[in-house]
């Protein structure tokens, strides 16, 4: 089971429900949403399977499941650390998506979590890149999500990175970089600019033997490709990353090295009981061979 996408239907003169999602749509071919009708995979706010001749209505929100076809299998394992009524801690590997996205729906942390949990209303508290791995937080109900999401939003949770990069004899560390980023060229991509820093991250050494050495970064912000950023503008860009300093094309059907990038640790207090929560991924880093 995957989870839905929500669409509250926008204005339109469609005479149909299927006529309309196929112009709202328009790179889905046509037979595809009438397979998802005929299978029951476009409902109601209450999960009732909706007729494909249906009037458009606007302002009715439906639900529609997304499919891929031919979606890549990832043939690596999440891990759950911790489950209880108001949390799930996912331990994710490299490559695999936080959530549905692009070509990837059943290939993601969050409907295999679903899946192995049977619980629908599983939502991430943050995302992690597709190729970063580690700790995941994610609320398991509605009631009580909004108290965890302000934790994020007032930056009240502490967040340990790991990670493998080029040594810099050079630099005293600790150290601090701050900078202001927004997005590069291409899109997908940011870049440090001239302005008032909105990225703050705390870097330190944990082993400085050999041409790699490991760094813990502690990001005080949480900006898109902070800490992959910030560590090439000093010149020690993470092994494995392909997005910076330079944009890297890979061969076709090349092998997909892993980023060493790891979100070890989240720490926080808890909203709900005051109580201090620790949690630490089981996975490590390694130089690739």
């Amino acid at each position: 089971m995957t989870t839905p996408s929500r669409l509250q239907l926008p204005p339109g003169d469609w005479n149909s429900l299927l006529d309309g999602l196929c112009a709202r749509f328009p790179r889905i071919d046509r037979l595809q949403w009438e397979s998802r009708f005929a299978r029951g995979r476009i409902q109601d706010a209450q999960g009732r399977a909706l007729a494909p001749d249906m009037p458009w209505q606007v302002g009715l929100e439906i639900r529609y499941f997304r499919e891929v076809a031919d979606e890549p299998v990832i043939p690596f394992e999440e891990n759950i650390l911790h489950c209880d009524a108001h949390l799930l801690v996912a331990d994710k590997p490299h490559f695999l998506p936080t959530a549905p996205a692009g070509a990837f729906v059943r290939q993601t942390l969050l409907a295999r979590l679903v899946e192995r949990t049977g619980n629908v209303d599983l939502v991430p508290l943050h995302r992690l890149d597709r190729l970063t791995a580690g700790l995941v937080l994610f609320s398991t109900q509605p009631q009580t999500r909004d108290a965890y999401q302000r934790l994020f939003r007032e930056r009240r949770i502490e967040k340990t990175y790991e990670a493998l990069a080029p040594a810099l004899p050079d630099l005293r560390f600790p150290l601090e970089r701050h900078s202001r980023l927004q997005p590069g060229d291409p899109f997908f991509r940011m870049a440090e600019v001239p302005g008032e820093p909105n990225a703050l991250t705390r870097i330190e050494v944990i082993d400085a033997h050999g041409p790699v050495w490991r760094y813990r970064l502690a990001p005080e912000s949480g900006r898109k490709h902070q800490l992959r950023v910030h560590m090439a503008a000093l010149g020690a860009p993470i092994l494995g990353d392909e997005f910076y300093p330079q944009l890297h094309v890979r061969p076709e059907r090349a092998a997909e090295p892993p980023l060493q990038l790891l979100a070890q640790a989240l720490a926080f207090d808890d909203p709900l009981t005051g109580q201090r929560r620790s949690f630490r991924s089981t996975r490590t880093l390694c130089v690739p061979g």
